[in-house]
């Protein structure tokens, strides 16, 4: 997501809650009211909105701006990016402390020639994207230590997975791009579609029990997105996260980090600029 893009986006966000709200009692009806066209086509059917519950809180410190969430060898990852409207924010990445939610930082990017985007490790490596470069790093899984880059012809980098064989990666629009892990050159692109129509704005990315699961910029969903057809079966509202994070901390921002570890299989949901980490529970 561009620095750009971001200057004004909590003011965004917060219209965009109260909008929802808004429309959400709009749409309530009286009962035996009918508003529907006599000769309306059926509504097509609605995404499965997929239950869950709060099972444990962990701290996070609030100045860091999340790009990239995840579980690896059961500590949680995180990278960061450093939009122009937060003086303080920086392009890092590193090791979230479960006590105190502070990052135990491992790499930390040139913030005046990258913004960090989306990382996943796979095979050893750590790979992370940047955001306008078209360039992503290439580190040591155990040291840290850049040992290369590659350069993507997606407009832009954002979120970052693995189904264990090939890095995924997003760029803002509905379009999840699999990667060749050796030659990090496009294998497949797959358009994200719900009843047929493409979903665009997907962001962080993690992939769970084969399915891929995606946060939606500006919104308080996460999708789950089938592989191989790229078609959402199904849905998790987390606007009463977000709402407990924004009351919190009235400079949090949007929804935008899902980690798993299949170890203990837990699930942790964070947002750009959170007080909270939540071990959520769900169908998966």
């Amino acid at each position: 997501m561009a620095t750009t893009q971001r200057t004004q986006q909590r003011a965004a966000f917060a219209i965009t809650l109260t909008s929802l709200l808004f429309y959400a009692v709009c749409a309530c009806e009286s009962p035996g009211s009918d508003n529907t066209p006599e000769h309306s086509s059926p509504a097509p059917p609605a995404v499965p909105i997929i239950n869950w519950s709060v099972k444990n809180s962990l701290p996070h410190d609030t100045s860091l701006f999340t790009e990239g969430f995840l579980v690896h060898d059961g500590k949680i990852f995180e990278s960061t990016g450093s939009p122009d409207e937060y003086a303080n924010a920086e392009s890092l990445v590193g090791i979230i402390d479960p006590r105190t939610g502070r990052m135990d930082k491992k790499i930390q990017l040139d913030k005046n020639k990258y913004f960090g985007e989306g990382i996943v490790f796979l095979h050893d490596k750590l790979y992370q994207l940047t955001y306008l470069n078209k360039k992503g790093f290439i580190y040591d899984a155990a040291t840290f230590k850049q040992t290369g880059e590659f350069h993507f012809d997606n407009p832009e980098g954002w979120g970052l997975t693995t189904d264990s064989i090939h890095l995924i990666m997003d760029d803002s629009s509905a379009v999840l791009t699999f990667l060749d892990p050796s030659t990090l050159k496009p294998v497949k692109k797959l358009t994200v579609t719900i009843n047929g129509a493409p979903r665009d704005s997907l962001n962080e990315l993690e992939y769970i029990k084969g399915y891929i699961y995606a946060n939606v910029w500006y919104t308080y969903y996460i999708l789950k997105i089938d592989p191989v057809s790229g078609k959402v079966v199904g849905k998790l509202d987390l606007s009463s996260l977000v709402a407990d994070a924004m009351n919190k901390n009235p400079y949090a921002n949007v929804l935008n980090g899902i980690a798993y570890d299949p170890a203990s299989d837990k699930i942790y949901i964070v947002g750009k600029r959170w007080p909270t980490i939540y071990q959520i529970d769900f169908p998966h």
